[in-house]
């Protein structure tokens, strides 16, 4: 499958005998897999993973579409296929050609399909949520407050209900806490707890909670050397593109602040494909982009490779894009003006080619077959080629319901993350002062009572002024004024959990804080 040259993406040149590798020196440069629906994107994903996998590389990557599956089962001679792929192997080149299955752990956000993925709000951290949850420049402004005052306060910030509930502690004391941060706008507050609700119903409760995701996980490689492949299932996950997008962009953070530097690597020790990148940029913060650029500029030396996957080059920003070292442009369309610009300036970023027009190559390709321009050495970008893409040695397609079950029962990672775990967080502990409040100032009110009541027998027995003072009919009125901040909070925060948006709030699960951002 793979030789000490790199990785077989395929054939081309004349005849399409002259074999194009990836070389794994130059894997963690990142890459770039572009095309039209239908042209084989998702084939090229698999043979890189298949072969990252036997180099003994950790990959993670996205399924959308059901099909990537079809990598934890070897092919099959009787799959329709089967001479096609046969025929193709011979015209390329690819001698040892053979089906295989791969190792594969299954994961899914919402644990239907695969192990389930958590991390905490702390986790992710205010920037991240605050482009998940599409605030605006205040509303960010106040998730970066409830961030630090959860830090300056102890409270761990594990799932959506500790949020909800330091919003509403914050809601409450806008006026102390203007004095420190600035003015907090109680229309903002809500504005904030409105975004959560409908994140709470797209099903992200799940993912916010404890045991998170140890991303030694998908760094395993099994008894024969090879390499994890970490599917993510995704097709449920598009119908929320934002949270989708996010979790991504999440762990591809992790990935870069939890890993040593490690120079320039002979192979990489881990490659993430971003499958539907087009998500990540559309509408996104310059922040953000500039972020995602530091972070793909830096993440290389750590033994990282990113490769972008999307329709169209152009949907990914001109800074990050000009980091993607190694391309495979499969067929792009042009009907309009815009797509005949896009299409040019895709052919543009490749080397040139004396034997073949690259834009029209890019609009001419089948199935199958792709404009590649693989790193070469030192690093310099490979003249651009037509490339007929190998054979996957596993199944093509999506493999069934009770294999699916069959691998999640083999996996080196069953029954870690299946149960959930709840300890206290800022829920609890802020529910607890709350309680604690409430107590102490019904008892402060219970013992003015009883002193009130002793003064009034005082009175009623003294013999001296022949007059008896009569019951008092009317209570008086306690000033709320000299309530402490904690005492309001109490009372507002046992309101709320009498009430049904109270009984909402305890819904969810927990998570661990492992570091506060």
């Amino acid at each position: 499958m793979s030789d000490l040259e790199g990785i077989f993406v395929g054939g081309g040149g004349e005849g399409y005998g002259e074999k194009q590798h990836l070389l794994m020196k130059y894997a963690n440069r990142h890459g770039l897999i572009a095309g039209a629906t239908g042209t084989g994107k998702t084939v090229t994903l698999q043979i890189l993973a298949e072969s990252f996998s036997k180099q003994g590389v950790p990959v993670f990557m996205s399924d959308v579409k059901g099909d990537l599956s079809g990598l934890a089962v070897a092919g099959s001679p009787d799959h329709k296929l089967h001479t096609p792929f046969m025929e193709r192997a011979a015209k390329i080149g690819f001698a040892d050609f053979d089906y295989e299955a791969f190792p594969v752990t299954f994961w899914d956000l919402y644990g239907e399909k695969g192990h389930p993925v958590r991390t905490t709000v702390s986790e992710m951290g205010p920037l991240l949520l605050s482009q998940l949850l599409e605030l605006s420049e205040a509303q960010e402004g106040i998730l970066n407050i409830a961030f630090r005052v959860a830090d300056e306060e102890a409270l761990p910030l594990l799932d959506l209900k500790d949020l909800q509930a330091l919003l509403v502690w914050i809601g409450e004391n806008a006026k102390t806490l203007a004095l420190r941060y600035g003015f907090v706008s109680a229309n903002s507050v809500g504005a904030i707890q409105r975004r959560l609700l409908v994140l709470e119903n797209q099903g992200a409760a799940d993912f916010f909670g404890e045991p998170a995701l140890d991303l030694e996980d998908m760094f395993q490689v099994d008894a024969d050397g090879r390499g994890q492949i970490n599917i993510l299932a995704a097709d449920k996950l598009m119908g929320a593109p934002k949270l989708y997008a996010t979790f991504l962009l999440w762990l591809l953070a992790e990935l870069f602040e939890t890993l040593p530097e490690i120079g320039d690597p002979d192979k990489p020790r881990f490659v993430f494909f971003f499958d539907e990148a087009h998500l990540l940029f559309d509408g996104a913060p310059k922040a953000l982009v500039d972020k995602v650029e530091q972070v793909a500029r830096l993440i290389r030396s750590k033994g990282v490779g990113v490769y972008f996957v999307t329709q169209n080059p152009a949907d990914v920003p001109e800074d990050i894009l000009g980091q993607l070292g190694n391309r495979v442009q499969h067929a792009l369309r042009a009907f309009t003006r815009k797509d005949q610009k896009d299409l040019r300036a895709a052919a543009d970023t490749y080397r040139e080619n004396p034997r073949f027009d690259i834009e029209d190559a890019i609009k001419e390709v089948g199935v199958g077959e792709a404009v590649t321009s693989l790193l070469i050495k030192k690093g310099m970008p490979g003249v651009a080629e037509r490339t007929l893409i190998r054979p996957p040695s596993s199944q093509l397609g999506p493999i069934t319901k009770i294999e699916r079950k069959a691998v999640l029962m083999e996996s080196p990672v069953a029954g870690k993350y299946e149960d959930v775990l709840d300890r206290d967080s800022a829920f609890e502990m802020l529910a607890d002062r709350a309680a604690k409040a409430a107590k102490e100032a019904e008892e402060a009110e219970a013992k003015e009572e009883e002193m009130e009541a002793r003064e009034r027998e005082y009175q009623t027995g003294r013999r001296y002024t022949g007059n008896r003072v009569g019951r008092s009919t009317t209570k008086r009125k306690r000033s709320r004024r000299g309530d402490s901040v904690g005492t309001a909070f109490a009372k507002s925060m046992m309101r709320s959990i009498g009430t049904k948006a109270g009984t909402a709030l305890v819904r969810g699960v927990m998570g661990s804080l492992f570091k506060g951002r």
